[in-house]
């Protein structure tokens, strides 16, 4: 096995290394923040970790591939009043549209592929 070579592997610590807000060219979202594992990558793409503070809520919006998250701490309450609490796994489906709040605030562990248009 060869050995890995420099920019073939990315290590981040969400414990140590300062998150930054989570702005889209469209939308500033107001007490969230993000951690990219690839800063390479668009905002809101790849694997990343986001953090909500207490009262914070995205903006509704539909999803134009999957979306994967896991609950890592709090709690976050869908616009349909569905709660996802620590240890949530949660799947939505690309085309799925919601908005989100979070009353204590949550981090959350999050994949999406892409950010492209449907269809």
């Amino acid at each position: 096995m060869k050995p890995v070579k420099a920019g073939e592997r990315i290590v981040r610590n969400l414990y140590s290394e300062p998150f930054r807000s989570f702005d889209t060219p469209d939308i500033v979202y107001e007490g969230l923040s993000w951690l990219p594992l690839d800063e390479a990558r668009p905002v809101g793409t790849g694997f990343h970790v986001i953090r909500m503070a207490p009262g914070a809520a995205s903006t509704a919006h539909e999803h134009t591939a999957d979306e994967m998250f896991l609950v890592l701490e709090g709690e976050l309450i869908d616009h349909d009043g569905s709660r996802y609490r620590r240890g949530d796994m949660v799947l939505l489906r690309a085309g799925t549209q919601h908005g989100s709040h979070t009353p204590g605030g949550c981090t959350l562990l999050v994949y999406v592929e892409t950010l492209e248009p449907i269809g």
